[in-house]
C-alpha cells in the first residue's frame, strides 16, 4: 500500500511552541506572513532582505513557496493580525480621549 509523500518546505517551521505554531524561517524567528505582507506589497525576495537582513535569498523564495501551497493558512493569519492593529488603534483612542485634558 503507497503512502502520500510527505511535503517538506526547506527552511520553513511550524511546531507547537515556535512562534506561536505559526509557519516560520527556521531558526530566525521570522514568521512566513511577515514575508508575504511584503511580497503582497510588491517587494520582491531581494527587498525583502533588506528588511529582513537575517534571511537569505533561499529563505524568501521558501516562504514565497510556502505561502503559494498554503494561502488559506497564511490569509488566515494575516487577516488576525490586521484586526489585532484593528483593536488596539481602536482601544488607544479610546484611552487618549478619557486621559485627555480639556
Amino acid at each position: 500500500m503507497a503512502t502520500a509523500a510527505k511535503l517538506i518546505y526547506p527552511h520553513i517551521v511550524k511546531e507547537a511552541g515556535y512562534c506561536g505554531g505559526k509557519a516560520s524561517i527556521q531558526d530566525t524567528r521570522i514568521r512566513v506572513n511577515n514575508v508575504i505582507w511584503l511580497h503582497k506589497r510588491g517587494y520582491t525576495p531581494e527587498q525583502i532582505l533588506i528588511e529582513y537582513p537575517d534571511l537569505n535569498l533561499a529563505q524568501a523564495y521558501a516562504a514565497i513557496a510556502y505561502y503559494y501551497d498554503h494561502v488559506d493558512e497564511i490569509e488566515a493569519e494575516l487577516a488576525e493580525d490586521d484586526g489585532w492593529e484593528e483593536e488596539h488603534e481602536r482601544r488607544k483612542a479610546e484611552y487618549l480621549a478619557k486621559h485627555s485634558r480639556p
